[in-house]
């Protein structure tokens, strides 16, 4: 759910400022209409999102999206950033975990992707990607793609 989480954070973000109702993003993104409402009120809880009710409500970011990472958003649905069972603060009892030779390697791995998440903020995946192409000129052609 955290990708579809993502694409819903990107449409909002590269509209700033506005409020967008559940059926908009539901066109503009191609998602299930049932998913994007429950994703919707996901992030509303978890503080990224503010719901705005009536006949002009909606959602809107709750933050400037350089202030939120990609690490928040996927926190907010799937729970705690953890590649393996034990790397969560829950973590299951292991049979093994008195002796497991990779829990260290793990929590290594895991540190890294949860960096790796936290450097990445909603404005960065907002911007749109640049294609280039080669015109039969030989020259080359610079486009934006949402």
């Amino acid at each position: 759910m955290a990708d579809y989480g993502v694409i819903l954070m990107v449409q909002l973000a590269r509209a700033p400022g506005n409020v967008t109702t559940a059926a908009e993003l539901t066109e503009a993104t191609a998602l299930p209409g049932p998913t994007v409402s429950k994703l919707l009120k996901q992030l509303s809880r978890s503080g990224l999102l503010d719901s705005h009710r009536g006949t002009k409500g909606g959602y809107a970011l709750s933050l400037p999206a350089g202030q939120i990472s990609v690490s928040d958003i996927v926190s907010a649905l799937d729970g705690p950033i953890a590649l393996t069972e034990c790397m969560t603060a829950e973590g299951a009892v292991c049979e093994i975990e008195a002796l497991c030779p990779t829990r260290t390697n793990w929590r290594q791995i895991n540190d890294a992707l949860v960096e790796a998440l936290d450097r990445v903020s909603l404005a960065e995946m907002a911007r749109p990607v640049f294609e280039t192409t080669t015109l039969q000129s030989g020259r080359v052609a610079v486009a934006a793609s949402a």
